[in-house]
């Protein structure tokens, strides 16, 4: 080949020649690949670069099947606190059913009061009674034979051996005040009013003065010579006045005695885990004196009471503590004349037939609970069950920098505060009911406050899903712009250098033409 002799031009032309078929090459390439860039020779910077993208969003993608699965997990964990959420609510419904069915007891616990004299439903202190102011024994005028009075004794008279006058007899315009009525005492033996006749008899004025004091019931008296007189029962007793004297008083101020509650207390230990009762009973700040005010004050010891028509207070169990007996009762004092002094609860009789319902409620309750732990336990997926205390754990990117742990709860029985109800001991009564209704809505809070977690990262982990996804584009978007050709312009090229190839063979042969014109010559 070196012996070989190429004209300038020729060589020049095969130059060229050669030039446009290596760029036809790599154009044909380029349209073959779609890349302009397909080696390190091609461009370094841009080949190396596009590496690193691709690279990247390859790894990015291979988190995406992990990321996937996480969503699935949370998702099997929803599902399961919605199915568990719907347990709950049945374990509720058949709780209510406790508290719609007959209260369970054909007989409460209660105690019973001693009789209250006058108690009402708006005065349970009942009446005051009377009391009595009793004077010194007073005799008669009697000459032959002076003896104690009695209810005929005149007031006054002339002394005989017959006669039944006070010894010291009440003369006119003597006085005798009671409870601020003045009693004036007048010639005769007729009284009217506040004027009382001098003649009249002993019997008389103690009625007149019964009047005032409003002692009708329990009246005054006279025995053994001595005047007794009654407080009554409306107000005090207050004599004073000139009279006194002759019928062996003396003044002075007596009250009345109160009524029967008035000043008692009551005292009832916790019952059905209600609050111990400590009352007064009295019209003062704080004390009870009505049978509204009594069950306002019971209420939270889970009692009521009732006031009979003999006036007797009879205490006993709500149908919310229908099973429980009431506590131990104690009153102010262990006198025989205190109304609770001596009483015993009473124990409460279980219905058999409602117990027997009560019963088959539980038995359903147990089976709700049996299922919430089957159910929290096949909450799972890929192995991962966040109901069942896993831990999940996500990566969002290739350095391993950015994730996400999620850590589960154990929402079995007994992670919600649920226990299996044991028959004779639970269901009994309301206040038994309402006890397992707390921990349920307790546990339903629970599942409610899990949910809008896992909600929340369940968006947090579909929120990462879709930037990844979106970031791989990204990456490779500029990887491709990096490397892909532009087919339209590889194109346009591919046809401008087989047009340049075309006209180079042309030259080519035209440079060879003044060789073939040398040859012509020579022939």
């Amino acid at each position: 080949m070196s012996g070989i002799v190429l004209s300038a031009s020729v060589r020049q032309n095969l130059l060229a020649l050669q030039n446009t078929a290596s760029l036809l090459a790599t154009t044909q390439n380029n349209l073959a690949t779609g890349n302009k860039v397909n080696t390190a020779l091609d461009n370094p910077t841009e080949f190396f670069t596009a590496q690193a993208l691709n690279s990247r969003a390859s790894d990015i993608s291979n988190l995406l099947d992990s990321i996937g699965n996480g969503v699935q997990v949370l998702q099997a964990a929803n599902t399961g606190l919605t199915s568990l959420q719907k347990l709950v609510d049945s374990a509720k419904s058949i709780a209510s059913q406790v508290l719609q069915a007959p209260t369970g007891y054909t007989t409460k616990s209660s105690i019973t009061s001693a009789v209250i004299p006058g108690a009402t439903a708006n005065n349970l202190l009942g009446s005051s009674s009377n009391n009595f102011v009793t004077g010194s024994a007073v005799n008669n005028d009697n000459l032959s034979s002076a003896v104690a009075i009695t209810g005929s004794t005149r007031l006054s008279g002339t002394p005989t051996s017959t006669s039944n006058d006070l010894a010291s007899s009440i003369t006119t315009g003597d006085t005798l005040t009671v409870n601020g009525v003045v009693f004036t005492f007048v010639a005769g033996s007729v009284s009217a009013g506040t004027n009382i006749g001098v003649g009249d008899t002993v019997s008389n004025l103690l009625a007149a003065i019964d009047s005032v004091t409003g002692a009708t019931a329990t009246p005054s008296t006279v025995s053994g010579g001595k005047i007794a007189l009654a407080t009554g029962t409306a107000q005090d007793l207050t004599v004073s006045g000139s009279a006194l004297a002759k019928l062996g008083l003396t003044p002075a101020t007596t009250t009345r005695n109160p009524p029967a509650l008035s000043g008692e207390t009551l005292t009832i230990a916790s019952t059905g885990g209600g609050v111990a009762t400590n009352i007064t009973f009295g019209t003062g700040a704080s004390q009870i004196s009505t049978l509204t005010q009594l069950n306002t004050a019971l209420a939270a010891n889970n009692l009521q009471a009732s006031l009979s028509t003999t006036g007797q207070l009879t205490i006993l169990t709500t149908n919310e503590s229908a099973s429980s007996t009431i506590g131990a009762v104690a009153g102010s004092s262990t006198a025989a004349s205190q109304a609770f002094n001596g009483v015993t609860a009473s124990t409460p009789v279980a219905d058999t037939n409602s117990q027997t319902t009560r019963a088959g409620l539980i038995a359903q309750y147990n089976n709700v609970l049996a299922q919430i732990n089957t159910t929290a336990q096949d909450a799972s997926f890929n192995g991962i069950n966040l109901l069942n205390g896993d831990t999940l754990k996500l990566t969002f990117n290739e350095t391993g920098r950015s994730t996400l742990n999620i850590t589960g709860v154990t929402f079995n029985s007994t992670g919600l505060g649920l226990s299996s109800l044991v028959v004779g001991t639970d269901f009994l009564d309301s206040n038994s009911a309402n006890k397992v209704l707390t921990t349920l809505n307790s546990a339903s809070t629970s599942l409610r406050s899990e949910a809008s977690s896992l909600g929340s990262n369940l968006s947090i982990v579909q929120i990462r899903q879709d930037f990844n996804k979106n970031l791989i584009n990204v990456l490779q978007t500029g990887s491709s712009n990096l490397t892909l050709a532009d087919t339209n312009e590889e194109a346009a090229n591919s046809q401008a250098l087989s047009t340049r190839q075309s006209i180079a063979v042309s030259a080519l042969a035209l440079a060879n033409q003044s060789q073939a014109s040398v040859l012509q010559l020579l022939r």
